[in-house]
């Protein structure tokens, strides 16, 4: 598969058009364009050429792919040569610390309240600013105090002849775990047996910091968990949308990782929205939603427009009563997961977002929404507006957010 993407530069024809696109080209010198560091550039890395450092400055978001005529594998390649770059410079320490959310949760959740007053504190920032490189004012998600996984072991699911399994991600595992509790509450109203088997993260942040060896570990491991499910028929659920294409696409196209376990895991992976919007079109799903009267600007995050599913979040909001979404058509948040914490990248990320910041603040709403863990807590630092998953907003309109309601609260 590695070779397959790299062969597709040959497809090129220098239309520039993933260049037009590009958000991050238009906003920095430091990164000259996809074709450039792509395709382009390639030919020559190919002849043992040491890739230029400004492959690095490529965020990874995908929409340079997205939008080739040629579907020439540009992010891809460009991935590839990242990894190229920091086996041969060696991958700094800050890198390998935040690509891994998974340790970093182990080891912040029984000491969350030291580890978020830590993460606010503004002269350890700077520390951290000035030592490991991470901005002093880059957005950090607070930790929960409670793993996810710690709460889908003590619940127990309705019985039902429909299963499906949930991969919920590092994010919501020790980041947002109200948020795995609604999409298991979803699900289950909609008549589903929900199984949350044991998982670790997908290596999506190791494959976008260089570190391919550690990231197809990684996701060996959690597709020898999934995998058996998968074997039998069950759905495999993502709320997390760039978790979701690792297992869908990156981790064949970008790591080359193929396996009989990762290929059966690929083909039973749905977008969290994406398998609700296929239910409803088969009838199934349920439609008893209580009217929110509320304005909500919503943003499609790169990795989610990746799938090539569309905006199935839009559909699904639609069936609420009185909810009128705002569908914002700005390109990209600019964090790309952990590119914005980075010191040298942090400008880089806000200004590739200040459109999209202005576009949520101007709506005039106190609530936004989008399908990324990144890209929300993105969105509230820099438009200071508070964003939701969709399925917060389903969750709510079946009125599962109240008291008696399988006991789960809304955020």
């Amino acid at each position: 598969m590695i070779e397959l993407v790299r062969d597709s530069l040959d497809h090129c024809v220098k239309c520039t058009i993933c260049e037009t696109f590009c958000p991050f080209s238009q906003v920095t010198p430091l990164f000259p364009g996809p074709k450039y560091v792509g395709p382009q550039a390639e030919r020559y890395r190919g002849a043992g050429v040491s890739p230029d450092a400004s492959v690095d400055y490529c965020s990874g978001c995908g929409i340079c792919t997205q939008v080739c005529p040629q579907d020439v594998k540009i992010a891809e390649i460009n991935s590839q040569a990242r990894a190229q770059l920091w086996e041969e410079r060696g991958i700094p320490l800050r890198n390998q610390l935040i690509a891994r959310p998974s340790v970093l949760g182990r080891l912040g959740t029984p000491v969350a309240p030291l580890a978020n007053w830590a993460l606010k504190n503004k002269a350890l920032r700077l520390l951290a600013h000035r030592l490991l490189g991470i901005h002093r004012r880059a957005p950090m998600p607070r930790l929960a105090g409670r793993s996810f996984q710690r709460w889908a072991r003590q619940h127990r699911s309705p019985i039902s002849r429909r299963r499906v399994v949930y991969f919920h991600g590092c994010g919501v595992n020790y980041y947002e775990p109200a948020v795995g509790e609604m999409v298991v509450g979803v699900l289950e109203h909609n008549g589903y047996n929900v199984q949350v088997p044991p998982q670790d993260c997908c290596g999506l942040p190791l494959q976008s910091n260089g570190n391919f060896e550690a990231a197809r570990a990684y996701v060996r491991r959690l597709v020898a968990n999934l995998a058996p499910y998968a074997r039998e028929g069950v759905p495999i659920v993502v709320n997390s949308t760039s978790c979701g294409l690792m297992l869908k696409r990156e981790a064949h196209e970008i790591l080359g990782v193929e396996d009989d376990d990762l290929r059966a895991v690929s083909e039973a992976t749905y977008d969290l929205c994406e398998f609700l919007l296929l239910m409803h079109e088969r009838g199934e799903l349920r439609t008893d939603f209580r009217p929110l009267p509320q304005t909500v600007p919503y943003h499609a995050p790169c990795q989610q427009r990746g799938h090539g599913i569309g905006k199935p979040a839009l559909d699904l909001l639609a069936l609420i009563p009185d909810l009128r979404v705002i569908e914002l058509d700005a390109d990209c948040c600019g964090i790309a997961g952990t590119y914005g914490l980075k010191k040298e990248k942090y400008e880089i990320s806000m200004a590739v977002g200040e459109r999209l910041f202005r576009d949520v603040w101007e709506s005039g709403a106190n609530l936004a929404a989008c399908d990324s863990e990144t890209c929300r807590w993105q969105i509230e630092h820099g438009a200071g507006v508070h964003a939701v998953h969709p399925v917060e907003l389903l969750f709510r309109g079946y009125g599962l957010d109240a008291p008696a309601a399988a006991g789960v609260s809304a955020r």
